[in-house]
């Protein structure tokens, strides 16, 4: 009787471990931080271009999990993006805002899942330098984007954040590429380098940027 019963136990258990081991199985990888080199560069017709890194401060935060650092993507926009061409003055690309919050939109219950919210804010600018010290032109561009997700386990949580910031980045990278060529028109070069030529401040202000918070 003895032999029979443990076989009978092991054969019970065996769909029990074989789920277990579907719901421990490792995620699929993320893909790699996305690089804008490939795009068409924004020359701009100064001799320098500093890209500012941020220091850390309410208006930098990534709540876990962030598989993409907000900041780090907008920073390496600004570096992969613009180049210098010219042969005076100087531009500065700066990270004003770049947030990632989560916090929990529903707590779940007997009929309804938990579900989570993503918020991500991310406003840069760039400021066009003379010889004298001056700013001579300006432009900014933001992107904000929000979702809603339910909660699945932390692999699904990663995976929600990651594709946000993502999608913020892509909105971030038309609108800034659209600022630039309207508002440092001027500055753009499609010739050959030149001397900065002597215009007016031009500025496109979006308004101050709020951090998010929950």
């Amino acid at each position: 009787m003895m032999p029979t019963t443990t076989r009978r136990r092991v054969a019970l258990m065996l769909p029990l471990l074989a789920a277990a081991c579907a719901t421990s199985e490792t995620a699929p990888p993320l893909p790699p931080a996305p690089g804008y080199g490939y795009l068409t560069p924004l020359r701009l017709n100064v001799l320098d271009i500093e890209v500012v890194e941020p220091a850390p401060g309410p208006n930098f935060r990534a709540d876990p999990p962030a598989p993409l650092s907000p900041v780090a993507q907008a920073v390496r926009m600004g570096r992969e993006r613009l180049v210098p061409v010219g042969t005076t003055g100087r531009a500065r690309f700066i990270v004003d805002s770049a947030i990632l919050t989560r916090e929990q939109a529903t707590a779940g219950g007997l009929f309804a899942q938990q579900s989570d919210r993503f918020s991500v804010l991310i406003h840069v600018r760039v400021e066009i330098i003379d010889g004298s010290g001056s700013r001579v032109g300006f432009t900014e561009a933001e992107a904000r984007r929000n979702a809603t997700v339910i909660v699945e386990g932390p692999n699904a949580q990663a995976r929600a954040a990651d594709q946000i910031v993502r999608q913020a980045m892509e909105d971030l990278n038309v609108e800034f590429e659209y600022q630039v060529r309207r508002n440092l028109r001027d500055w753009i070069m499609t010739g050959e380098p030149g001397v900065v030529p002597p215009v007016s401040v031009q500025q496109e202000s979006l308004g101050a940027a709020t951090p998010l918070t929950r």
